[in-house]
């Protein structure tokens, strides 16, 4: 079977996502989708890129079994099952490049807080005091506006997750802080995306988009992910992880205006 310049162009991407997932822990899938979608369209990059996803997390809960955080995962699981229903229902009901814009939006949005809100707001609004244990997952001493707040921020990071399987960055504003211990969190985080990606999988099945094409390429696309992942882990090592996450900042701007354009 011959290769075509756009399958190269896809390998390398899925080679440099997950290359920068392995070393940061975030933004691959967010990164990758754009320009996959541009590349191979919407339906087969969400089928692709869920299913690489899910074999990338499965490596990390098979070794990191014992660190899942069951109640947080139930917790989490729930609220992104059904907002990944809602969201399947307006990718359905919405014009595509509707979305894309509002998608590409987000990841804009994202990108721009990360680089530059992140500091000012540390510089408009200094800490008078030690913070307090508990965070953002930590309901305890909160009203009940503040729970809600982050029920729904995980509410929609199901819904963008329904529609193009890049809920994570949204989620990661709950889960960051309500998994503590760096382990916790990997492995309850991947087995989230192994558990929610079943799901969303079984739906492309049904909807008929596993065609001959993304077989392949889910099947070739496993060189480029664990060359990835293994090359990342290396670079994790000697990189400066805040060098590496401006660089990764500025990447997910230009994904988010190929989502746009």
């Amino acid at each position: 079977m011959t290769i075509s310049w756009k399958e190269l162009l896809v390998f390398l991407i899925l080679f440099a996502a997950n290359m920068i997932q392995a070393i940061t822990g975030f933004a691959g899938t967010l990164l990758g989708m754009p320009p996959t979608i541009q590349l191979i369209g919407v339906d087969e990059a969400k089928s692709v890129l869920a299913i690489l996803d899910q074999l990338s997390c499965l490596l990390i809960v098979l070794t990191g079994f014992r660190h899942i955080n069951w109640k947080e995962f139930a917790k989490m699981a729930v609220l992104m099952v059904a907002g990944m229903f809602i969201g399947m229902k307006l990718f359905e009901v919405f014009p595509i490049q509707q979305l894309l814009t509002l998608y590409g939006v987000m990841i804009l949005c994202i990108a721009i807080w990360k680089l530059f809100g992140q500091n000012l707001a540390r510089r408009l609004f200094p800490q008078k005091a030690a913070p307090q244990p508990g965070g953002l997952g930590d309901s305890k001493g909160k009203p009940p506006v503040y729970f809600a707040g982050m029920m729904l921020v995980i509410l929609a990071a199901g819904v963008i997750h329904g529609m193009f399987v890049s809920g994570g960055a949204l989620l990661v504003i709950y889960a960051s802080t309500a998994l503590k211990e760096k382990e916790e969190f990997r492995a309850t985080m991947a087995m989230l995306w192994v558990t929610i990606g079943c799901y969303l999988t079984g739906n492309q099945i049904q909807a008929g988009h596993f065609n001959s094409h993304v077989i392949f390429l889910c099947a070739a696309g496993t060189i480029p992910l664990f060359a990835g992942i293994f090359i990342g882990t290396k670079l994790v090592k000697k990189i400066k992880q805040e060098t590496f996450l401006k660089l990764t900042y500025v990447l997910l701007i230009v994904s988010g205006v190929l989502a746009i354009v």
